[in-house]
């Protein structure tokens, strides 16, 4: 693995991690959550799968890259279904995951087998 400034990227990941936390909380909070379940379950895995990203990348990981690719998914589909609910906090973290894919997507490898 290259060695890379991840500064910015670590930044992304661990904000997403945070609005991902927080969604799922004030979600679970709401007066009706049968429409917020998706959502949750979503905030859950991405926030699991940046914060593992993060450790990935600080500890240089040989497939800390590759793992990005994973990364990118899920905060793109966390952004499309939190996007789809007018809560402030679905909005943040919609934006959140939108700004994380996308550090992700520059930084991502294809994964390989040799």
């Amino acid at each position: 693995m290259e060695n890379h400034d991840h500064t910015v990227l670590l930044e992304k990941l661990l904000a997403c991690v945070a609005a991902c936390e927080n969604c799922a909380t004030a979600c679970l909070n709401e007066e009706d959550v049968k429409p917020m379940v998706r959502c949750i379950s979503l905030d859950r895995d991405c926030a699991d799968i940046c914060s593992q990203a993060a450790r990935l990348l600080q500890r240089k990981s040989e497939l800390a890259h590759q793992y990005l690719l994973l990364c990118e998914e899920i905060c793109r589909m966390c952004a499309d279904e939190c996007g789809m609910h007018e809560h402030d906090h679905c909005q943040i973290c919609a934006d959140a995951c939108r700004q994380c894919a996308e550090a992700c997507h520059a930084h991502h490898e294809m994964i390989t087998q040799d």
